[in-house]
């Protein structure tokens, strides 16, 4: 028999030993904490994985809302929250995908629209293999953790933009 599958998702994703491409997956491990603390336990499921695949189009599968997060490049602000829809692109069988890919996927297996679905970016800009986060990626993770964790609770909807 299927366990319930938690209606909130955050799947990030990100090399932990690629400097600020560890944001993601840092990300994750606080919202772990997060959604212990504020007894958001059954309500949240947390996924980390280098990259993004076709599979994870299966983990979307009964979800209310899915946060996507990654590290990005050439961001003016600490963050950017945007909403996703599903499109063709980025080469389905290639070996990482665009979330929009991943949620085209979930609607070609479903047939039906994918959950709601939102991207939040983390300013990155070392990508160095064996680096740590930079000082000021850091401080941007504390920032989109807060927003996240209103996020979580729906305090936010996904067009909320930060300030």
């Amino acid at each position: 028999m299927n366990e319930p599958v938690a209606p909130l998702l955050v799947l990030a994703w990100g090399n932990p030993s690629r400097g600020d491409d560890a944001l993601g997956p840092m990300l994750a491990e606080r919202l772990l904490a997060h959604a212990e603390a504020a007894s958001l336990a059954g309500r949240v499921e947390v996924l980390t994985d280098f990259q993004l695949q076709v599979e994870h189009a299966l983990d979307l599968l009964g979800r209310e809302r899915v946060l996507f997060v990654d590290a990005a490049l050439d961001l003016a602000e600490p963050f950017t929250v945007r909403p996703l829809q599903a499109a063709r692109g980025g080469g389905i069988g290639s070996h990482a995908l665009a979330p929009e890919a991943v949620l085209q996927v979930y609607e070609d297996l479903h047939g039906h629209a994918p959950p709601a679905s939102t991207l939040l970016a983390i300013r990155a800009s070392a990508f160095e293999l064996g680096a740590a986060p930079s000082v000021q990626a850091l401080k941007d993770l504390e920032q989109a953790v807060a927003w996240v964790c209103r996020w979580l609770t729906g305090e936010l909807v996904t067009e909320e933009v930060p300030a």
